[in-house]
């Protein structure tokens, strides 16, 4: 069994997957925000693949740890996921992921086109590594 994160955007979703020692997390791949229906059927298939038992979805905050419209957005987006899947679902903190991302790929001398079909899902990777690192 497998975690996976989300890391949610309004025109793409990264996703990650740890191993199954929960030790490792790696970049899956990102899913279009839309249409939700074909997100849905994605993450179904990539749950199901993976065998995966927890969804961790990033929650944004802002630097003063308070919530802002983002944040609304994601629990919108949780509570619509709560209703579809049966696999439990938490929020973790994602401040600064996607920054994080965006300067790792650079460091590794991506190309500017390739980076944004990248950070996404690197994001979501680091989401998921730091949850991880807590865990132990």
């Amino acid at each position: 069994m497998r975690f996976l994160a989300l890391d949610h955007g309004t025109r793409r979703i990264g996703v990650a997957v740890s191993d199954e020692l929960k030790i490792i997390a790696s970049p899956l791949e990102y899913i279009p925000a839309e249409p939700f229906a074909d997100f849905l059927k994605r993450l179904k298939e990539i749950l199901r693949e993976k065998e995966i038992e927890l969804i961790l979805v990033g929650m944004p905050r802002n630097m003063d740890g308070s919530y802002g419209p983002a944040a609304l957005k994601v629990r919108e987006f949780v509570a619509v996921l709560n209703s579809a899947v049966t696999i439990p679902i938490k929020t973790f903190d994602e401040r600064l992921t996607t920054v994080q991302a965006q300067k790792f790929l650079i460091q590794g001398n991506m190309r500017r086109d390739k980076r944004k079909e990248k950070v996404d899902q690197t994001a979501a990777a680091i989401l998921l590594q730091s949850y991880l690192d807590g865990l132990n």
